[in-house]
């Protein structure tokens, strides 16, 4: 995935619910009801956070249901992508953007939410071929 395809990807990601819930899964028979609950109430685009035992197990459980459009929160390693793309997350969300981040997304073809703070950050995105909103 190049980096202009993930931007509009993420885009298109964003702009499906007025919201993303953050979620930070404990308990893993929670996941599929509360996915189906926010799915149902109109927000379909959900992030799990990888911060628990069983996140991994939660964005699994959470991909099986219909409509649901389930990433993966708090990736700051390439293995980090790798196991959310095989749990079954379909985007990615960061507090930063390291090039070695963004490459493992890129060659996962993972979309990335990367969170940045300042104009010289918003500019190494924009350098390297992404759109920053």
């Amino acid at each position: 995935m190049t980096p202009f395809e993930a931007s509009q990807r993420s885009e298109e990601i964003c702009r499906m619910a007025p919201v993303i819930p953050v979620l930070v899964i404990h308990d893993l028979a929670h996941a599929r009801p509360l996915a189906e609950a926010l799915v149902a109430g109109g927000l379909p685009v959900l992030e799990v956070t990888l911060r628990t035992p069983v996140a991994l197990q939660a964005i699994a459980e959470m991909a099986k249901v219909p409509g649901g459009i389930v990433g993966a929160g708090t990736l700051l390693t390439p293995a980090d992508v790798s196991a959310a793309v095989q749990a079954g997350a379909t985007f990615g969300v960061s507090p930063g953007a390291t090039d070695t981040l963004l490459e493992a997304c890129e060659a996962a073809d993972l979309p990335l939410l990367p969170g940045i703070a300042t104009a010289s950050e918003a500019m190494a995105l924009l350098e390297r071929g992404y759109s920053v909103q």
